[in-house]
């Protein structure tokens, strides 16, 4: 199932070249333009931000025609974020127990960082498209 889905999005972005190549511009801009303005405490940075992490997903969602897979996009993003959460959380806490171990503290910090970062850059945005997703087909199909 999971080799389907892979194949599929290859297939997609392979036909809507011009429109992956837009999306990889956009997003390319969006996070230069976030790292030339600062996203410590920046709130047109973090915004920025958002909106680069946003791409991705919409690039992934772009040829998705079904009610169905919004639903499980939204679904997983919102129990991602607590599962990355806890990870996160986790990470930290067995960082501050290994402490003493250079390799291990270094592996486990760089672990907690990745679980931190997909928790509150890619899980809302995930969110967020399935979400709209979701209300657009429902009310498209509410409208046949």
């Amino acid at each position: 199932m999971l080799k389907k889905f892979f194949r599929e999005q290859y297939q997609v972005l392979k036909r809507n070249r011009k429109t992956t190549l837009t999306l990889a511009a956009v997003f390319c801009a969006l996070v230069l333009a976030a790292v030339l303005i600062g996203v410590s405490d920046n709130i047109p940075g973090i915004v920025l931000c958002y909106l680069a992490a946003t791409i991705p997903v919409i690039a992934l969602t772009l040829a998705w025609r079904e009610l169905k897979k919004f639903l499980i996009l939204l679904g997983v993003s919102l129990a991602g974020f607590f599962v990355f959460v806890l990870l996160h959380n986790g990470f930290y806490a067995l960082g501050t127990i290994t402490n003493h171990i250079a390799v291990l503290r270094h592996l486990i910090e760089a672990l907690s960082v990745v679980s931190f970062c997909i928790a509150v850059l890619l899980c809302p945005p995930a969110f967020l498209v399935g979400a709209v997703g979701s209300i657009v087909f429902t009310v498209k199909r509410r409208g046949k």
